[in-house]
């Protein structure tokens, strides 16, 4: 997939440098760049998120040298996106350095030009099939589409997607986010659609759309952003998530209320990647490549692991026999994960598409 060719020739040039430069740095040199840059920028993490608050302490201990400034942790991937588009030409405190987005939005972003390449030292044992082969984007962490519920208000769990159309759940189902720019609600429409029998891509979009319309028209959709907390209130007894999150979700919570987490039965269950790039306009570049070096480092896997996160270099990593076994009993039963599809970059893209341009006409509820 070439650059488009709105980039500019200086830009692109830049971006040819920057990755020759990057691949002849040792980590001495790259670490002695960041801490002189002194800060990193970060979107979109919030610290239940595969474990991204030990992950994000865990490298502020290893370079105390470098400020980790977050940027909005509950921003969607089309947010990530945007806030790189309008600080293109802002150094300031606003721009980010990193973004962490679903699969579907690397090789949008790759295209805009809005990301630059750079090849991490454990690049080879990432998965082909969840990187660009020249290092623009690639791949971190997956995780299966799930259901997490108040049991202190549902009595009986919901086991299949279809379940939740019952009247027993009326205003009870939330989704984490508005559906024309949060990845994690655009796959949860695509698992619904898959449950459907739609396949990945447009045909999952168009059913899941109508999945939620019939939920929407018999008023047991809550368009309200599901998280933990909302689940705890009341205001969201059912959401729709990641594995990942739900579960450090019912970790959190400790028990008030008591929350069960299931992978709806069915044919299949949806599992969802999501990539990390640098942006084409990092104000901290070296920071930026020195974060990656430490999301994809044995330390950082492990830190995403522990957050419930299937950490791209999992296999890997399970072979040479660098996973503790005590996190390796935390995992969730593994029949869920058995059943798994993992829908192309471009299945991803047309289900995308569909959900975040017909949303509006077919669903017609404003996610707040």
């Amino acid at each position: 997939m070439t650059i488009k060719t709105m980039l500019t020739a200086s830009t692109s040039l830049a971006m040819i440098l920057s990755a020759s430069i990057a691949s002849a740095q040792s980590m001495a040199e790259l670490e002695a760049a960041a801490k002189a840059e002194g800060m990193l920028t970060t979107i979109a993490l919030p610290h239940d998120w595969c474990g991204y608050g030990a992950v994000i302490e865990g490298f502020k201990a290893k370079y105390p040298e470098i400020t980790v400034n977050e940027l909005n942790p509950d921003a969607g991937s089309a947010d990530e996106l945007e806030a790189i588009r309008a600080n293109k030409d802002n150094t300031g405190p606003q721009a980010p350095d990193v973004i962490d987005v679903g699969l579907a939005f690397g090789p949008q972003s790759k295209e805009e030009g809005l990301i630059q390449p750079y090849k991490v030292a454990t690049w080879d044992e990432i998965p082909a099939d969840v990187k660009d082969a020249d290092g623009y984007w690639y791949g971190d962490y997956y995780g299966v589409m799930a259901i997490g519920v108040n049991k202190d208000l549902v009595e009986n769990t919901p086991t299949t997607w279809d379940d939740l159309l019952k009247p027993e759940y009326a205003a009870s189902f939330a989704l984490t986010g508005d559906p024309r720019a949060s990845n994690q609600a655009i796959l949860a429409i695509l698992a619904m659609g898959m449950s459907r029998g739609g396949e990945p891509g447009e045909a999952s979009g168009t059913k899941g759309l109508e999945f939620m319309a019939e939920m929407n028209k018999a008023g047991n959709f809550v368009p309200v952003q599901g998280k933990a907390g909302t689940i705890a209130q009341g205001q969201t007894p059912i959401v729709a998530a990641w594995d990942y999150n739900l579960l450090a979700w019912r970790d959190s919570l400790a028990g008030n209320p008591p929350m069960d987490v299931i992978i709806p039965a069915g044919e299949n269950s949806l599992a969802g990647v999501y990539v990390q790039a640098i942006s084409a306009y990092a104000p901290h570049p070296n920071a930026a490549k020195l974060w990656m070096e430490y999301l994809y480092s044995d330390e950082g896997q492990l830190g995403w692991l522990a957050g419930y996160c299937h950490p791209a270099r999992f296999n890997a990593m399970v072979e040479a026999g660098k996973i503790p076994q005590d996190l390796l009993d935390k995992l969730p039963p593994a029949e869920g994960y058995a059943r798994a599809v993992f829908p192309s970059v471009e299945a991803q893209g047309a289900n995308k598409k569909v959900v975040s341009e017909q949303w509006d006409a077919v669903v017609g509820a404003k996610v707040e």
